[in-house]
């Protein structure tokens, strides 16, 4: 069974209210079903709950428009292990290394991932990584998402990265099969927040969550699929994957955001169908733009030949 601070560190940990009436910590335990009301008592007395900034009570009633967020203490983490995992490095010098990630490898050690992971891999690749904050990592891919990564080698390296992915000076460009017949170009502009209902899942929201960007071109069509390439101006969890599925046209293999199709697909795919293909960004020691392509993964390969080939 998973422990409080595991499920409340999956949850967003600043929610929105959209009623007004409602007592503190009966809105904390429907929005986090999985802590019991009596523990969020415990914190909101413990002033780890927060109204509009400031500390409150159990039975304080919420307005509509309210900020409720907490923060928890978490034990310190066991110190991430070197381990011996092939790494398909693009670019290294002494200041970044670009990667492209394979899909199926977690970027951070967290509960039920504490090995087997990209750091885990980094520290084994070179010692340097240990002295730098998360091993270097200064933006992440999700779990089953293939393609190209930045990682810092040098505190000063990864300052100016996170300076340049704030700043939305970087470019990332993605490739996804998507169902049905995508419109040829578009552009999306919402606000992503946490699901109020499903909370280990990401949505639109029309109240709170965060601006996110994306825009997108058809690159082929098949006749139940298509494939796009996709660029992001911001970076919002699951962005694309949120995205697609809000325009009705999910992501091909994405059991989150995704649904069940009637249809089967020419093979077999274990996975979203999405890559990271490309990530430009300036040098943080030189100066100088760069640009690396991380080619499309076997499986997405083999998927668009089929298609072509049917």
């Amino acid at each position: 069974m998973r422990s409080y601070l595991e499920v409340m560190n999956e949850a967003n940990q600043s929610l929105s209210v959209d009623v007004t009436g409602q007592r503190l910590d009966i809105f904390l335990a429907a929005a986090v079903p999985e802590v019991s009301r009596s523990h969020w008592k415990g914190l909101i007395q413990c002033g780890r709950v927060l109204v509009n900034g400031e500390g409150s009570k159990p039975n304080h009633k919420l307005r509509r428009g309210d900020g409720v967020s907490w923060t928890l203490e978490d034990p310190a983490p066991a110190e991430a292990q070197p381990e011996n995992i092939p790494l398909d490095i693009l670019f290294e010098d002494d200041a970044v290394l670009v990667l492209c990630k394979p899909a199926g490898l977690v970027v951070h050690p967290a509960a039920g991932n504490e090995a087997g992971t990209l750091v885990n891999a980094l520290l084994f690749y070179d010692p340097i990584f240990k002295s730098v904050e998360r091993a270097g990592i200064v933006h992440r891919l999700d779990k089953d998402t293939s393609g190209v990564m930045v990682v810092a080698k040098t505190e000063q390296a990864m300052a100016e990265l996170q300076r340049q992915f704030k700043a939305r000076e970087t470019r990332k460009e993605y490739r996804a099969f998507v169902w049905g017949s995508l419109p040829l170009k578009g552009r999306i502009e919402t606000f992503i927040g946490r699901h109020p209902k499903h909370r280990k899942k990401m949505a639109v929201l029309t109240e709170g969550g965060r601006k996110a960007i994306s825009t997108f071109q058809v690159l082929e069509t098949f006749a139940e699929i298509t494939f796009a390439q996709v660029k992001i101006e911001t970076g919002r969890t699951h962005q694309i994957r949120v995205h697609m599925a809000h325009l009705r046209h999910p992501i091909v293999g994405d059991r989150v955001y995704g649904r069940a199709r009637k249809n089967r697909l020419p093979m077999e795919v274990g996975r979203q169908m999405l890559h990271a293909a490309k990530l430009e960004f300036v040098h943080p020691t030189t100066g100088k733009r760069l640009s690396f392509e991380a080619p499309l993964s076997n499986d997405m390969h083999l998927l668009l030949e089929t298609l072509r080939n049917k």
